[in-house]
């Protein structure tokens, strides 16, 4: 039931937000629309932690904004390395393992690989991302430990498997 509120809140805050419209007969048809869509949704039984994430929002705003401090340090990085001389990078694919579980959090886990500088997710092959490293030093067995960790937290809402 807790999914389906957050769903009907979320819709709403949606649809006003595109819209903007206050007239009364506008905000009822907006009113049935929004409740429609979240009757359809709990008939069609797709309720449940990843089609309706509200209810993590604070978790995944703690985890960006750790991931922010992240990527600046990743840019430092890669900054240095396009700044150099020499070229002395030394590219690599690894493949990290994960302990996330649901699709939700290997995607965000996934996708903090790709928007931190330097790293590319290539491939999601059950519990192993395939990555894209600029550096092999930078991409070893532990680097990406912290952030499966923190995006575990924050799509499955627990830490450890």
């Amino acid at each position: 039931m807790g999914y389906f509120v957050f769903l009907l809140g979320s819709l709403a805050a949606i649809w006003f937000g595109l819209s903007g419209m206050t007239k009364p007969l506008i905000l009822a048809f907006g009113a049935v629309s929004v409740i429609l869509s979240a009757i359809l949704a709990y008939r069609f039984d797709i309720l449940d932690r990843e089609s309706s994430p509200y209810a993590r929002l604070p978790q995944l705003a703690a985890y960006w904004a750790w991931l922010v401090v992240e990527i600046f340090k990743a840019n430092w990085i890669v900054i240095k390395a396009c700044l150099r001389s020499n070229l002395d990078i030394n590219p690599a694919l690894v493949k990290v393992k994960t302990v996330c579980e649901s699709d939700l959090a290997k995607t965000v886990f996934a996708n903090s690989i790709t928007l931190t500088p330097g790293t590319v997710s290539v491939a999601v092959e059950g519990d192993k991302i395939l990555v894209h490293a600029l550096y092999e030093e930078e991409a070893g067995p532990g680097a990406f430990d912290e952030m499966d960790r923190r995006s575990r937290l924050a799509s499955d809402g627990r830490s450890k498997a």
